[in-house]
């Protein structure tokens, strides 16, 4: 069976409900979490895990999310962003080297670089899939925790790559985190479909480069399996956004 064919067969026996999310009017008490759009995973031929021809669902994530990021910066509204960042030579598993301190790709794409110097950005550094853990400091507090409480954030709009893997890893874990009380402020985390992407590498391609079988991920069919089970643990997926 084709992969189109497969996910036609998804949308049909699995349907995601996304809502419009109007932030024309009140931006109040929304935060913006980037997740990883850094140059090793979003800018072309940057590094092993970075796409190797132009792919339109990554160029528009990156699009969409400095419109959103720009919004919220002029609104003066908190923004997050992670940076996956991992030490020379130790390599996350299963996965290649990726995103080595120094190499510039663990810096974010070029057209957010500004978030830099942002007043309204904090910019966190991780060295693991899932954020929320990669958040945690030496002194056992957690960046992300402090940032919802410290801006007494509401509501977190959540955009950045993988979908299926690092976008997925957090979501999940801050909706336990505040289903257990530990961000007493934060009620609803929303998810915007055109701000995530994950990588494209079909079977033709797997078998092409002498990859296990095992290694293949379609990108249509995993982008939706990532927002439909953020979405079955009660994430709230968005399908556009003004603001």
């Amino acid at each position: 069976m084709s992969a189109e064919k497969i996910f036609q067969e998804m949308a049909e026996s699995m349907p995601l409900s996304k809502a419009v999310l109007d932030l024309r009017e009140n931006v109040k008490g929304y935060g913006l979490i980037i997740v990883d759009e850094v140059n090793g995973f979003a800018t072309l031929g940057a590094g092993n895990l970075a796409p190797q021809t132009p792919n339109e669902q990554v160029s528009v994530m990156v699009s969409e999310t400095n419109r959103l990021a720009r919004a919220f910066t002029k609104q003066k509204m908190p923004v997050f962003a992670f940076l996956d960042t991992h030490d020379p030579g130790k390599p996350e598993p299963p996965y290649p080297p990726h995103c080595e301190r120094g190499t510039g790709e663990e810096d974010l794409v070029p057209e957010l670089k500004w978030l830099e110097n942002d007043p309204q950005a904090t910019l966190v550094r991780k060295d693991c899939i899932n954020g929320f853990i990669g958040a945690f400091q030496p002194d056992g507090s957690n960046s992300i925790v402090d940032w919802v409480k410290e801006n007494d954030v509401a509501n977190v709009l959540v955009v950045g790559i993988c979908t299926d893997i690092c976008v997925m890893d957090f979501v999940l874990t801050l909706l336990s985190a505040r289903n257990h009380g530990m961000l007493p402020s934060l009620k609803e985390i929303l998810v915007y479909e055109k701000g995530c992407s994950t990588y494209d590498l079909p079977r033709s391609v797997v078998e092409e480069i002498g990859l296990p079988v095992s290694a293949s991920h379609p990108q249509e069919i995993t982008h939706y399996m990532g927002l439909y089970f953020m979405a079955s643990r009660g994430a709230q997926l968005i399908e556009s956004v003004e603001i």
